[in-house]
């Protein structure tokens, strides 16, 4: 990518980007996974397990075929960004995986846990865990981007970017912002198989608490990125 000054120029046919959408889908993908975790731990609640199944299946679709499509054939590496196929891409696709394997269980199976009744935490904590592991594998790979984003610091914006580039000088705010979002997922991610052995415990409301905050700051993001992404593109066409 040319340098980053007022005449950078990008050529947006070589470097599709599509980030925008999967940060609202791994956002509000995190906000559903808390939400459902929470009824699912009130084994007196029912739960409408088909609208969570469409839920889920809608955003992990999104997720797996972009951040598939990121993964096999690195988009964003035509214009001197490589480094962001890894750091969107493949964590999009594995979050995207897990949203369909839980809307497929919940679409298909999903009538069990209402009919588990009081054993209901038990019985979801016996299926998440073969999944878990790689949950927690996803959650040190999360701590590694984050530890990147810090070192390299990664994210920053141009200054032809609105709003964003304001900062472009100030490399380590934007790497600071989105790392620890990393960190945050990544907390979530490790803690997750501890969780299912003590399911009312304390490490639950971690969980809860970090991914829901991360799940908010990545759809507001993801949303805003959608009027400084365009900006971008008309500045640098």
């Amino acid at each position: 990518m040319a340098a980053a000054g007022p005449d950078l120029k990008i050529d947006w046919a070589r470097m599709p980007t599509y980030n925008t959408i999967m940060a609202v889908a791994a956002g509000a993908g995190l906000l559903l996974v808390v939400g459902l975790g929470r009824r699912l731990l009130h084994p007196e609640g029912r739960v409408e397990t088909s609208g969570w199944a469409l839920a889920f299946g809608g955003l992990g679709l999104i997720l797996t075929l972009t951040g598939l499509h990121m993964t096999l054939t690195w988009p964003l590496a035509g214009q001197g960004f490589p480094f962001d196929n890894v750091i969107f891409g493949e964590p999009s696709l594995a979050f995207g995986v897990l949203l369909l394997m839980a809307s497929l269980f919940l679409w298909k199976r999903g009538e069990v846990l209402d009919e588990a009744g009081p054993g209901r935490v038990g019985l979801v904590s016996r299926l998440s865990g073969p999944t878990s592991i790689f949950v927690f594998g996803m959650g040190l790979a999360c701590f590694g981007i984050a530890a990147a984003g810090w070192k390299y610091q990664l994210f920053a914006a141009p200054p032809q970017e609105p709003i964003s580039g304001k900062f472009a000088d100030q490399k380590w705010l934007e790497a600071t912002f989105i790392s620890g979002l990393y960190v945050l997922v990544g907390i979530g991610a490790v803690l997750f198989p501890f969780a299912l052995r003590t399911p009312s415990g304390w490490i639950v409301k971690v969980i809860g608490i970090v991914w829901a905050v991360s799940g908010v700051l990545f759809l507001l993001f993801g949303a805003l990125n959608y009027f400084t992404h365009i900006g971008l593109i008309i500045n640098t066409s």
